[in-house]
């Protein structure tokens, strides 16, 4: 039986530097991109070794991938396409000291240059009435069971025992269409969310939409996301007492919520599974006050789309991280080392659909204007009693 044969030519870099090439990660961080980063933080090698500071770096991102893997391993991984070069074969302490020699400054540095939107030619689910969609919310992750961790992170008390790992708190700020980070802040555990949220403020700017969930929707947070010209679309808890300004004809009404006027929609959702039907109510604060432009079925149907950060946080969670502790066995590592990675393999998310544009001949002066959509469960709106 006859076969074909297809070769294909890659050129690596040279000599000391040529391990680093893994695929996918290395289209989406390029070599410039490293040099450059190491340049912006001072970490560019003095002499050549047998570990430049580049190869380090993708050494690092290549650890977040295979977290199952000790680093003797990822280097075998970064150096399996390259045979019959001369490469070193670097002892694990080599290893150990080519990463604490680098630190972690070019991570941060290399963050910043992947960090932000990811530019996308979809236009579902990343714009919405001309808004980019964000959402805020916070996870943990479990730390390596080290000395030094134990200086900082805590383990989480429960019902059950409590984790068995000592956590760390993560808050990102996620772009929901694409599912990249735009910004993203570390602490330990006894840093709340919400006074975390508020370090990821100087990424909020206008053309922002905002969806937080029902524990940060806080009179701070709001007053502070109307500061920077962004938008606010929020859970709020059942609790909360809000004023009553004034009602809207589609149900919605007008209320203050720390000093901003904000509007106000309370929705009965109904969801259907295979288990049955379960029915909950939804009051939402938003600060697109105007109902013609805004209705308040389109913003029922769009806080939907704040489970893309959950998305997100399951793809560094269970996918890159398999449910495994992060690898790092100091504070600094561990909050610095697996953003990059992230940041460059979770920009591709799943577009959230959205309704077709309006008539422009009846749209009415102001913002972009989302058309009334339906949900992906029944909801209705009504006023408070």
């Amino acid at each position: 039986m006859e076969q074909s044969v297809i070769t294909r030519t890659v050129t690596v870099a040279p000599g000391r530097f040529a391990p680093g090439h893994l695929g996918e990660l290395t289209q989406q961080i390029p070599f410039e991109m490293v040099d450059a980063a190491l340049a912006a933080s001072g970490r560019v090698q003095s002499r050549i070794r047998d570990l430049p500071a580049r190869v380090v770096v993708y050494l690092l991102l290549a650890g977040c991938l295979f977290s199952e893997l000790g680093y003797g391993q990822v280097w075998q991984r970064l150096c399996a396409g390259l045979d019959g070069l001369p490469l070193a074969t670097p002892t694990a302490s080599a290893l150990t000291h080519a990463r604490r020699r680098l630190g972690p400054a070019p991570l941060r540095a290399l963050f910043g240059l992947l960090s932000g939107p990811a530019p996308s030619t979809a236009t579902a689910g990343v714009r919405v009435g001309g808004l980019l969609v964000c959402a805020i919310d916070g996870t943990t992750l479990s730390v390596a069971d080290t000395p030094a961790n134990h200086g900082l992170y805590t383990t989480q008390p429960g019902h059950h025992g409590g984790s068995g790992y000592r956590l760390l708190r993560l808050v990102a700020l996620v772009a929901c269409g694409t599912r990249s980070l735009i910004d993203v802040v570390f602490g330990p555990t006894s840093s709340g969310e919400t006074t975390m949220t508020n370090q990821l403020a100087e990424h909020l700017h206008a053309g922002m939409l905002v969806l937080t969930d029902r524990n940060l929707t806080t009179a701070a947070l709001t007053r502070q996301i109307a500061a920077t010209g962004a938008h606010l679309l929020g859970r709020c808890k059942a609790n909360r007492k809000l004023p009553l300004l004034g009602r809207l004809p589609d149900g919605s009404w007008l209320s203050l919520l720390g000093g901003v006027q904000v509007r106000v929609v309370d929705a009965e959702i109904t969801i259907a599974t295979r288990a049955g039907r379960a029915s909950g109510s939804y009051r939402l604060a938003t600060t697109l006050t105007d109902a013609r432009c805004w209705p308040a079925t389109a913003l029922v149907a769009l806080y939907h789309q704040r489970w893309e950060i959950e998305t997100a946080y399951l793809e560094l969670k269970s996918s890159i991280l398999g449910g495994r502790v992060l690898r790092a066995s100091t504070p600094k590592a561990s909050t610095k080392r697996s953003m990059p990675c992230w940041s460059a393999t979770s920009s591709h998310g799943w577009p959230w659909p959205t309704p077709p544009a309006p008539n422009p001949a009846s749209t009415p002066t102001g913002p972009a204007s989302p058309s009334p959509c339906t949900p992906p469960a029944t909801s209705s709106s009504r006023p408070p009693a």
